[in-house]
C-alpha cells in the first residue's frame, strides 16, 4: 500500500494537486489502494486576537476550520476505496513530519499549502529549503 502524507490549507488547491496523484489507471490495471495522511494546517492567528479570544476558542475554531476543510476532500479520496486519515498540525511542522515518517515507513510527503503573496511557508521536511520572502519579487 502506497502511503502519502500531504499538507493542506486550501481544499480547491490541494484538490487539484492531488488529482494527477489518485489516477487509478496506470498501464492499463488499476493501482494499489493509497493511504493518505491528511495534515490540516490552520491559518495563522494574529498575535494581538489574543486579547479577545480564549484559547479554548481558538482551538474549537481550528477544529471547525480543518473539519470543513477535510469534508471537502476525504470524500473524493475516499471514493477510489484509499484509506484517509486526518489530522490538526500543531507545532513546527518539520518535527510533525519526522514522527509521521516513523509512523509510516517508506511514507512520501507532499506539501500541497497555497502560496500566499508575502507570507513565507514554513518547510514541512528537514532538506526542504526554508522560503524567502516574495514581497516584492
Amino acid at each position: 500500500m502506497d502511503k502519502i502524507i500531504v499538507y493542506v490549507d486550501d481544499a480547491a488547491h490541494a484538490q487539484q494537486q492531488l488529482t494527477p496523484m489518485k489516477s487509478r489507471e496506470q498501464t492499463g490495471r488499476p493501482a494499489a489502494a493509497t493511504h493518505w495522511v491528511l495534515v490540516a494546517c490552520a491559518p495563522r492567528m494574529t498575535h494581538r486576537i489574543s486579547k479577545w479570544v480564549s484559547h479554548s476558542a481558538r482551538a474549537s475554531w481550528r477544529n471547525r476550520w480543518s473539519e470543513q476543510l477535510f469534508a471537502q476532500i476525504v470524500p473524493g479520496l475516499q471514493a477510489q476505496g484509499d484509506q484517509v486519515q486526518t489530522l490538526l498540525a500543531e507545532g513546527p511542522l518539520t518535527a510533525l513530519t519526522d514522527r509521521l515518517l516513523a509512523q509510516h515507513k517508506g511514507a512520501r510527503v507532499l506539501d500541497a499549502r497555497r502560496t500566499r503573496f508575502g507570507q513565507d511557508k514554513a518547510p514541512v521536511t528537514r532538506d526542504q529549503p526554508a522560503g524567502h520572502s516574495n514581497r516584492w519579487s
